[in-house]
């Protein structure tokens, strides 16, 4: 900042403080963390502007407020604590005037940084999540996840806004009249998900695992009966069907010795043995033929014990005893191991390994790990009586070291996801992705609403590290006909709307074109972020992701009907973090509603287990894009360009295509437009709808491009 009027200079721990009285300027720099605020500080008393000035007398660690007297009437100190940073006003001697303190201006914090939520409330009915540089009125802080460095913004009247990479625009105002309102607090809180949530902390592996994996897997309706040919069956269809939709793994379970009938615990897990029934080719030949198929395989592994009683008797020590000298049992096998036991790590390791560079999987699934219960690893072993029985009963480690072998197993650039991991533990530290969610079926039974809502439950409640330490898998999404088309959209909607991985587990040759088009509509998994960055513990109702791309920038909002019987469900724009006083546009992707304009507000009755999606644009007065059918986010994935130009009336822009997808685009007709013709690289039909409101433009090619297309008014 340069200074040009009297100087109010003030050090505070890693504050330093600067005032510029000609030009208002205020410059907050904390060298430690690198954070720079500055802007302009005013006041506001209805018609009268009084002027911030540096102090008149002897204490000169506060700024003074002068009225148009040339009386200073209050004081604006600053304390600090730690790295915290308050600027706060009191009054002087006349107690009964008001007016409003703002503060306005730049942010300049980390590069990958991001605006997001930090103050929780339990009276919270909204979901909200980001895709791009994507802002919200509700945002009250800013986080740097290469740093877990989290900065947190008090104030009255808070708006944050992107300017670019690292740099936000930043308003805040408050009426002196109450002064806890005119507070201004900068609190750089480092370690923010390690010292609250997440001992482990190490930010998402980007070059490793650059996107959620998304992928097919037999277990939820072959259960434990899928064959090689199942497997390659599928992935045949899967090929047609999904893969140019940008599905990337093939993911074999129930493929080990005696793993054809459940319990797991009586599964040959730790000697790579192969069911021969099932996999007489073994396992080696169909990573192959899943290769040529154009899929990456991936692999189900649960080593945390064995069924095996003849690699149990030749590896007695190996295994945890009780008191009474019986083997100790647990989810993941009649025998359990010894995690202290240096051996045990070394053979967890080297049959990882093997699976990994001899056979050639590239993604593995591990279960076993930290689900609910105390058969999971991670408690089981932290039980008093279990650690007795460890050989080295002080080992500090032992579910760390079991995940820290199945890295190095694998190695550094395959695919781990950490099957009931969780945030908690040493997963994130070594695991790229981890499954929240319990089965979204129960053994041999058809996927039903219970399952569902629990699959709802565990997102909400963890989606907050999605993105950002791992990408959080809520299990299968599963749209087969044992659901109504209603609730395999709920469940098209849980998974993919926050941005997790997408798995299918159907027969694919069984479903009808309408369910399969859900699978297609997830696919690619599109870059979301959340935005509350803590967990939640109920189930909301409203779920609103914010999606911001160079052409523009819009919202998809999802309407849940949790219950049983039909109901409203309502959502204020001022709840999603919209300008109130704004005009919008809503289109349903379901249903292909348009909405109209609303203002404020909407509300619509959904139908009992059921969900609406709708993009929300505000208003422009000239035509405008609302929404594509390619995908449930509306437009974020397949958009690349869309511009108006005023002069030609015409609204220009350019979607990527399915080879062979009919891609339908929708735009708003306003007052004083008609549509009069549309020019494309590609087969493009148009015709409008709503009774002239909207233009739907249907675009197909044979083959997968960026289709460029004109559209005129």
């Amino acid at each position: 900042m340069i200074y040009t009027g009297l100087v109010f200079l003030l050090t505070l721990g890693p504050w330093n403080i600067g005032f510029d009285e000609e030009t208002s300027k205020l410059s907050l720099v904390n060298n430690q963390q690198e954070i720079t605020v500055e802007g302009t500080l005013s006041f506001q008393r209805g018609d009268q502007t009084w002027k911030i000035v540096a102090p008149r007398d002897a204490v000169k660690t506060r700024l003074a407020l002068c009225d148009g007297n040339n009386d200073l009437q209050g004081y604006i100190t600053f304390q600090q604590n730690g790295t915290r940073l308050e600027m706060l006003f009191s009054h002087r001697t006349r107690q009964y005037y008001d007016g409003v303190l703002t503060f306005d201006g730049t942010i300049r914090f980390r590069d990958e940084s991001f605006p997001c939520r930090t103050v929780a409330s339990v009276e919270d009915r909204v979901l909200p999540l980001a895709s791009g540089r994507a802002d919200s009125l509700r945002n009250d802080s800013l986080f740097a996840p290469k740093e877990d460095l989290m900065l947190k913004i008090r104030a009255a009247n808070l708006r944050l806004d992107t300017l670019e990479n690292g740099a936000y625009h930043v308003c805040c105002s408050g009426r002196i009249q109450e002064t806890a309102e005119a507070v201004f607090v900068l609190d750089p809180e480092v370690n923010y998900f390690k010292n609250r949530y997440i001992p482990y902390y190490h930010p998402l592996n980007r070059d490793r695992c650059p996107k959620p994996p998304t992928g097919w897997m037999s277990w939820n309706l072959y259960f434990d009966k899928a064959t090689a040919e199942d497997n390659l069956a599928e992935a045949r269809l899967g090929k047609k069907y999904l893969q140019p939709f940008g599905m990337e793994f093939w993911h074999i379970e129930s493929w080990q010795g005696n793993s054809d009938q459940l319990p797991v615990s009586n599964f040959y897990n730790l000697n790579l043995e192969v069911n021969e029934k099932q996999f007489p080719e073994g396992m080696k030949k169909l990573a192959d033929d899943i290769r040529a198929l154009g899929f990456r395989p991936g692999l189900w592994t649960a080593p945390f014990g064995t069924g095996n009683k003849e690699f149990y008797e030749q590896h007695k020590d190996w295994f945890l005893h009780g008191k009474d000298g019986q083997p100790l049992r647990t989810w993941n096998g009649v025998y359990t191991i010894d995690p202290s036991n240096d051996e045990v790590i070394d053979h967890l390791r080297k049959i990882h390994d093997i699976a990994s560079h001899e056979w050639g999987y590239e993604y593995f699934k591990i279960d076993g790990m930290s689900g609910a219960g105390g058969g999971y690893c991670a408690h089981f072993f932290e039980r008093p009586y279990v650690k007795e029985a460890f050989q080295n009963p002080e080992c500090p480690d032992p579910f760390e070291r079991c995940v820290r072998a199945f890295r190095e197993g694998i190695g550094p650039d395959r695919v781990f996801l950490a099957c009931q991991g969780h945030f908690s533990g040493p997963e994130p530290k070594y695991a790229d992705a981890s499954r929240i969610g319990s089965d979204i079926v129960h053994p041999n039974q058809p996927v039903k609403w219970s399952n569902l809502l629990n699959q709802a439950g565990r997102t909400i409640n963890q989606i907050f590290v999605n993105n950002i330490v791992f990408y959080t898998d809520p299990d299968t999404l599963l749209v087969n006909e044992a659901l109504s088309l209603e609730e395999a959209r709920v469940s098209t909607v849980i998974v993919g709307l926050p941005g997790q991985m997408m798995f299918s587990g159907d027969k694919l040759a069984e479903l009808p074109m309408e369910r399969m088009r859900l699978l297609q509509q997830t696919l690619p998994v599109c870059d979301i972020r959340p935005v509350k960055l803590y967990p939640m513990f109920h189930l909301m109702p409203v779920w609103d992701l914010k999606v911001a791309r160079g052409w523009g920038k819009y919202d998809v909002v999802a309407l849940f009907n949790w219950t049983e019987e039909e109901q409203d469900v309502p959502f204020t724009f001022a709840e999603l973090g919209l300008d109130a006083s704004k005009e919008y546009a809503l289109y349903e992707f379901w249903t292909n509603t348009y909405e109209g304009t609303v203002r404020e507000g909407f509300e619509k009755r959904i139908p009992a287990h059921a969900v609406r999606l709708y993009a929300v644009h505000e208003v422009q007065a000239t035509p405008q894009f609302l929404s594509s059918d390619r995908h449930i986010t509306q437009g974020a994935v397949d958009i690349q360009e869309m511009r108006w130009d005023d002069a030609a009336k015409t609204l220009s822009g350019k979607v990527t295509l399915v080879a062979n997808n009919l891609t339908t685009l929708r735009f708003r007709i306003p007052d004083g437009f008609a549509f009069r013709k549309s020019v494309s690289d590609v087969s493009c039909t148009a015709k409008v709808e709503a009774d002239g409101k909207i233009l739907a433009v249907t675009l197909v090619s044979d083959k997968a491009c960026d289709a460029a297309f004109e559209l005129g008014f």
